[in-house]
């Protein structure tokens, strides 16, 4: 193979891994292409070019859909940043690791240089939408007397306008610093409450680890039929609206953010259950970080 054809070859590689990159950070925000789209000012054809490698994007236009999915423009290109020597010591370090000894290193992490919270009451309920949090959390606080808090409700008053707006006006972006800000807030009044979380709060490293290290995080999970089936049951039909792929999307958005649901501390199933057993189970659960001495390890159940 000729030089031209190396450099070829390997562009066409680099283009790949940065639609991908795209791609994935698209799902775990919960982001439709028209989403991202509104939000970058980009076209969802050029946006399609770019997630399937076809698109020679220029600078400043990835810089407007990194700005969107509100990461850096360097994480979305398949380069090393810019790093301390002990960051790059560690980082390759870990990198020589296996996946489990990644997940062991990150939990020591975790039990040594985290500030952790033991509070045996405060729980905070993780997953997609139609897994079932908001009716475990209002039967958990009508029965247990549990404060719960709906972080979409704190960020609308906070910004005194409906989520749809918040969207709308500062995109996926302004609603993740809303939704730090408020739970935040919500830690610093509440010692004991549950909060649900919303679907993509585990798309930001910053909000997932002050969860982590301050409330029994639970992933409530369910199939993506019965997520779908559940949300639509509700009268919802935004899942359906201008999207023929909805549940592709919803597979796709399930396996990018599963490495992180599966970093709670527990996971409860809602799938083909009542109510009441679901309920049991959480209520069990609970129980058990409080018979637990010291705080749960993120990722393992107990």
């Amino acid at each position: 193979m000729s030089s031209a054809e190396d450099i070829t070859e390997s562009g066409h590689e680099f283009l790949q891994q940065v639609g991908s990159r795209v791609r994935g950070r698209r799902a775990s925000l919960g982001m439709t292409r028209k989403m991202l789209a509104h939000d970058s000012t980009v076209s969802e054809r050029y946006l399609a070019n770019l997630e399937q490698g076809k698109g020679n994007i220029s600078i400043n236009l990835l810089r407007q859909v990194a700005e969107a999915l509100r990461t850096g423009l360097a994480d979305l290109l398949p380069s090393d940043r810019q790093q301390t020597p002990e960051q790059s010591l560690i980082n390759e370090l870990v990198g020589r690791l296996s996946t489990e000894d990644q997940k062991t290193a990150l939990q020591t992490l975790y039990q040594n240089y985290a500030s952790t919270s033991n509070a045996p009451t405060r729980v905070a309920l993780i997953g997609l939408r139609g897994a079932g949090k908001t009716t475990l959390g209002q039967l958990l606080h009508r029965r247990q007397q549990l404060p719960f808090v709906r972080l979409v409700d704190e960020i609308e008053s906070i910004a005194g306008m409906a989520i749809s707006e918040v969207l709308s006006l500062s995109g996926q972006r302004g609603y993740r610093r809303l939704e730090e800000k408020a739970l935040i807030q919500t830690l610093d009044t509440y010692q004991s409450c549950c909060i649900e979380a919303g679907g993509g709060i585990v798309s930001e490293p910053k909000a997932l680890n002050l969860l982590l290290t301050t409330c029994l995080v639970i992933w409530i999970r369910a199939t993506p039929e019965e997520h779908m089936s559940r949300v639509i049951a509700q009268g919802d039909l935004r899942p359906m609206a201008d999207n023929r792929d909805a549940m592709k999307d919803l597979h796709r958005i399930l396996e990018e953010r599963k490495p992180y649901y599966e970093k709670a501390h527990a996971t409860l199933d809602t799938s083909g259950k009542s109510i009441e057993q679901s309920y049991g189970e959480l209520e069990a659960l609970i129980q058990k970080r409080e018979q637990h001495s010291g705080a749960p390890t993120p990722g393992r159940s107990f």
